[in-house]
């Protein structure tokens, strides 16, 4: 499976979801890629992607994708991301 975290610049929170993320799903025992990128980059980077993880703001612009896209509110709060994921995947 695959996850992308999306940020504006691919680099700060996208890498915050990124790990956070990879620690929700270690939680869950789900084996997945998670990779982070930008939003200019996320139609190559989310390809062949199940999940795209992002923020409110950033929604309306990841444009047309097979992938679940996953609002995120708060990066940090890894129940959010938990119950989020588990809605996308289960």
């Amino acid at each position: 499976m695959k996850i992308v975290a999306i940020c504006g610049a691919g680099v700060g929170t996208s890498g915050i979801l990124k790990v956070n993320a990879e620690r929700v799903l270690n939680r869950l025992d789900i084996d997945a890629d998670v990779t982070a990128s930008d939003l200019d980059n996320v139609a190559s980077a989310a390809a062949n992607a199940q999940v795209i993880l992002t923020s409110p703001e950033l929604v309306d612009r990841i444009g047309p994708t097979n992938a679940d896209v996953v609002v995120v509110d708060n990066y940090f709060d890894l129940d959010e991301i938990e119950r989020k994921l588990e809605e996308a995947l289960g």
